[in-house]
C-alpha cells in the first residue's frame, strides 16, 4: 500500500471517528430530551454501521501479523 493510500485511509478513519462521536452525543441528547425510542434505535443503528466501517479501515491500516 502506498503512502498516499495509507494517508487517505487515516483521514477517512479520523472523519468516521468524529462522526461516531457526533452520533454518540446526539443519542445522549435525544435520550435526555425524551425522543421516541424508535428514533434513538435508528441513530444507534447508524452509529453501529459507522463502527463497522471504522473496524474495516483499521484492519486495512494495520496488517495482520502472523506469529
Amino acid at each position: 500500500m502506498s503512502e498516499q493510500d495509507q494517508a487517505d485511509l487515516r483521514l477517512a478513519f479520523a472523519r468516521l471517528k468524529q462522526e461516531h462521536a457526533d452520533y454518540d452525543a446526539a443519542i445522549d441528547a435525544m435520550t435526555k430530551a425524551g425522543c421516541s425510542p424508535l428514533q434513538i434505535q435508528r441513530m444507534k443503528k447508524k452509529k453501529l454501521a459507522i463502527k463497522d466501517k471504522l473496524q474495516d479501515i483499521e484492519d486495512q491500516i494495520i496488517p495482520d501479523i502472523i506469529a
